[in-house]
């Protein structure tokens, strides 16, 4: 895979889901601010009337109410959720105010608390706090947000949604009767169609009687459409006079957006002196100085760390090789096995970094509204790209691995079988992997809040894809399912497919790769499935073990040979081959030419698995063949002797020559005889045999024979005539 390719896939992919999350989340965001027309909320909203307005003790709904906060007061567990819209409404407006009373008293003694934080008592009533903050949020139903922002939208509509209530309770004209399982059923009883809602009088906050997302109890809950035009109502009652009120929870949501912190700021936070924290608050579309400075710092580290972490994800598919290599498996082998997983340990960092920076930017320094949104759903976004990528790279070094294994418990060791058994195994890894990454991006989007249809049109594309321009992927496929399994050809051996020779590199699940003497040839499972493949290749019964290839070479004799010459020429061939380390069943023989001379023609097995090595052992055989054939023209001899030679002299001089040649313990005398009386002498040949280990070695023993032979004949007192001495020192 190039670094080319892997920005261009990512890059590609990022776009993708940005293009799809981005508008949902403006929308969202248009949503959260505007929710209904403004002519809609304020006619819903009682009109300030201080002549007409009812006391929220004098209202029908008081006792209960009253009852309720002392049951909450005595027992802060339970549900919130009722079974009639009284007891949900009255159960989180009295939690609610619990929640207002418990952080005003911790708040209160802040000035008073030894150190910078927060001592044991302290941090109990704000673990209650949160405790009756999660329990009142519950009886929201927030499954319009996407699942992203699902939480913290519903505690910013929590608190909102208190306010109002106060707003609406202090301030109507009319008596407000919540109902009850039974008032209930009495309205329903009033009205042509049953319907399980109530809305509160004259406003938009309605309760249905739908399954609570805490668990599947079912009760009422505030609808989907009161918690998404929360904000709105809450934007045209938050700047208008407070009434006091014993329930009241005044500047709630506005004291929770300006301080860092969760339900309670920090102890240092709020011993700063005032000016200073006065300044800190300071905001700027509705977020502080301090939110929006601590959280650009945040990201900027988020940034650094990801470029940093993706700079060394790229360099992993570079060039750079390992300062060594782990014992029982070549260096490249296991270099390539480490670099899987160490891809693995790059990307793992960005998940809980991901969820830190959400943590820290949401929870600690408290960044809320639409600017939150936009955060939550960037950092979503590169979670679950990382998860993506991470669960694909995870699968494919676990391929890696139990491919190594497999290797390793079948007692290989070479970098070839790894590479077999590699071509099999990862490749169901990486299907593996890519299916569950896909898994992973379909979450995204469900969890941008993209609807569950288009999530589900999405999840179609493949197959649409498969069934209208897929059919040749699923061909090669296939092809290689059955490459694969009757196995005509495995990687690093020799073969032909069609009109193309060379080795085989790669069978993938689409191609298979064969490296020519000049290129390197992709050709498509499904073609090679139906060509006619010719393997030069020969299997051991063991088909773990590493193939030999077949290797011929021809190499012309131009010399006239004798007969005794051409078996010579035979019996050096083969132990020269023999003796070649990589060269296996060497198969030597002649073929006759019309012309003069001969031709070697060699046969054998090398185990080399690419053109470098093929070349080298072709290169090494031709080689050994040609010191062969020198060393046979030199090993047959010919001298001359002149005719005042004594007939003793005569019979004695194959022993002389037989002794000469026997000085060198790796020269044997085959043969002797006077075979010819020219012109000028009898002409005396003899051939040996020589056991050197190379040609040069044989040339040394040679000169040195014929330098005694010289000497010999001259203490003996043989004389060598004129032409055949010539010949002699031609050849010394």
């Amino acid at each position: 895979m190039s670094i080319r390719f892997l920005r261009t896939l990512l890059a590609g992919l990022l776009t993708f889901i940005l293009v799809l999350s981005v508008p949902r989340g403006l929308t969202l965001a248009a949503s959260v601010d505007t929710g209904v027309p403004i002519e809609n909320v304020s006619s819903e909203i009682p009109a300030l009337a201080a002549s007409a307005i009812i006391p929220i003790s004098e209202q029908p709904f008081y006792p209960f109410l009253l009852e309720s906060y002392r049951r909450w007061a005595t027992s802060p567990l339970g549900s919130v959720v009722g079974d009639s819209p009284r007891d949900t409404l009255l159960n989180f407006y009295a939690v609610m105010t619990h929640l207002t009373n418990t952080t005003d008293s911790i708040i209160s003694i802040s000035e008073n608390h030894p150190g910078l934080f927060w001592g044991s008592t302290a941090r109990i009533n704000i673990q209650k706090a949160e405790g009756l903050f999660a329990l009142a949020t519950h009886a929201l139903d927030s499954s319009s947000f996407p699942e992203s922002i699902r939480e913290d939208m519903s505690q910013e509509s929590a608190l909102e949604l208190k306010e109002v209530l106060d707003y609406v309770f202090t301030h109507s004209q009319f008596p407000i009767d919540i109902p009850d399982q039974i008032g209930l059923k009495a309205l329903n009883a009033q009205r042509t169609n049953s319907i399980d809602s109530w809305t509160l009088p004259h406003t938009l906050i309605i309760l249905e009687n739908i399954v609570s997302t805490s668990g599947d109890v079912p009760g009422f809950l505030f609808s989907a459409s009161t918690v998404s035009n929360i904000n709105r109502m809450y934007n045209l009652i938050r700047d208008l006079p407070r009434v006091d009120q014993p329930f009241a929870s005044p500047g709630l949501y506005s004291s929770f957006t300006s301080t860092p912190g969760f339900i309670v700021p920090p102890l240092w936070y709020l011993k700063l002196p005032p000016g200073i924290r006065n300044l800190l608050e300071i905001s700027f579309f509705d977020q502080t100085v301090l939110q929006i400075s601590a959280s650009l710092f945040v990201l900027l580290a988020y940034i650094v760390t990801l470029s940093f972490l993706f700079r060394r994800f790229l360099h992993t598919f570079g060039y750079s090789q390992p300062n060594e290599a782990l014992p029982g498996f070549p260096l490249l082998a296991w270099f390539s096995f480490n670099k899987a997983w160490y891809r693995v340990i790059i990307i793992f960092p960005l998940l809980p970094l991901s969820l830190l920076s959400t943590v820290v930017i949401d929870n600690y320094i408290n960044f809320t509204g639409t600017p939150l949104l936009l955060v939550e759903y960037i950092l979503s976004i590169c979670f679950y790209i990382s998860l993506s990528i991470l669960i694909f790279l995870s699968f494919d070094a676990l391929g890696c691995t139990v491919s190594a294994r497999l290797v390793q418990w079948r007692g290989g060791s070479s970098e070839l079988q790894l590479q077999r058994v590699s071509n099999l195994i990862v490749p169901v890894f990486r299907v593996l992997g890519a299916s569950a990454s896909m898994f992973t991006i379909y979450r995204l989007l469900v969890v941008l809040g993209l609807p569950s249809t288009t999530v589900l049109a999405f999840s179609a594309v493949p197959g649409l894809a498969i069934g209208l321009g897929a059919s040749k992927l699923l061909g090669n496929l296939f092809g290689g399912l059955s490459i694969q399994t009757d196995r005509p050809v495995r990687v690093g051996e020799f073969c032909q497919i069609g009109n193309t020779l060379g080795f085989v590199t790669k069978i993938g699940m689409r191609s298979l790769v064969l490296q020519t003497l000049d290129s390197r040839v992709t050709i498509p499972n499904s073609i090679v499935d139906e060509q006619t493949i010719v393997n030069f290749s020969r299997r051991d019964a063991n088909s773990d073990e590493c193939p030999t290839q077949s290797l011929v070479v021809r190499v012309a004799v131009t010399r006239r040979f004798n007969s005794d010459q051409v078996a010579d020429l035979l019996f050096f061939a083969r132990l020269a081959l023999a003796d070649i380390k990589g060269v296996h069943e060497p198969l030597v023989s002649i073929e006759e030419e019309q012309s003069e001379g001969c031709t070697i023609l060699c046969h054998a097995l090398v185990a080399v698995h690419s053109w470098d090595d093929y070349i080298v052992a072709r290169e090494r055989i031709l080689l050994r063949l040609e010191e062969v054939v020198e060393q046979v023209h030199l090993s047959q001899r010919s001298i001359g002797v002149s005719y005042d030679t004594s007939s003793d002299q005569l019979e004695c001089i194959p022993d002389l020559i037989r002794d000469l040649v026997e000085t060198d313990p790796l020269l044997k005398l085959k043969s002797c005889r006077l075979m010819t009386i020219a012109a000028f002498s009898y002409e005396f040949n003899f051939r040996f045999h020589a056991h050197h280990g190379s040609l040069s070695a044989i040339k040394d023993s040679i000169d040195r024979l014929n330098h005694d032979l010289l000497a010999s004949f001259a203490d003996q007192g043989i004389e060598i005539p004129y032409p055949t001495a010539v010949e002699i020192r031609k050849l010394a």
